[in-house]
């Protein structure tokens, strides 16, 4: 398993293999909106939240049609079928390794990003606290995605249209505790459901994606 995340995570870092990415996707909008919006701070400040976790979910999402395109193309994902080792394991491997990659890189940059759409101090601790519980299931989510796409000729649009719908409950509760901190008001509700939806993803989704890897293999 620790073999399959370091060859993963060298896919990554490879050109192309989609690291750096998401993140510079990230910078961009977070550059583009005060140029679109404006430079008020007040306005910044009030739409910063929801900007800055549709913004990590679109970097999440532009990588997930690499999780497993190339294993399917070298035969890999042939062997990882047929291993010893559960299927499940190492979905949940390459849910880990896209976050590794992805996920966490947006939580580590949001803070800076957060200055330039003039985020309240009092939201930064919660921003960082809700993308670190909510890109892990942004990640199990798309990995999911994949494994219904996998094979598919240009089955990108068709992984986005799929996982949309699914991001939209990590969405709505992850801007609701940047934007309730922000405010001062108590952020336990939104919390709770948020790092709910990040258990549930983590602990039936490999499972799914197990499942529905196999059906496309045979």
């Amino acid at each position: 398993m620790i073999a399959l995340l370091m060859r993963d995570l060298r896919l990554a870092f490879r050109a192309g293999g989609g690291f750096g990415l998401g993140l510079a996707f990230f910078l961009i909008l977070a550059v583009l909106v005060p140029l679109g919006v404006g430079p008020e701070p007040q306005i910044l400040a009030r739409i910063a939240p929801g900007i800055l976790w549709v913004g990590a979910l679109l970097a999440c999402l532009l990588s997930l049609d690499r999780i497993f395109a190339l294993d399917f193309e070298d035969g890999s994902l042939d062997l990882l079928a047929t291993a010893p080792v559960p299927l499940e394991a190492a979905v949940s491997i390459k849910a880990l390794a896209h976050w590794l990659t992805t996920g966490l890189p947006l939580v580590l940059i949001s803070p800076v990003l957060g200055l330039l759409l003039f985020l309240p101090g009092e939201a930064y601790v919660w921003l960082i606290v809700s993308l670190a519980l909510g890109t892990p299931a942004l990640s199990v989510i798309g990995t999911f995605g994949a494994a219904l796409t996998v094979g598919l000729k240009r089955g990108g649009l068709l992984l986005s249209l799929l996982v949309l719908p699914l991001y939209i409950p990590t969405l709505v509760f992850g801007a609701e505790v940047v934007s309730r901190g922000a405010m001062g008001l108590a952020v336990d509700t939104p919390l709770a459901l948020l790092a709910g939806i990040t258990a549930g993803a983590v602990a039936i989704l490999p499972f799914a994606s197990a499942h529905v890897l196999r059906i496309n293999l045979r």
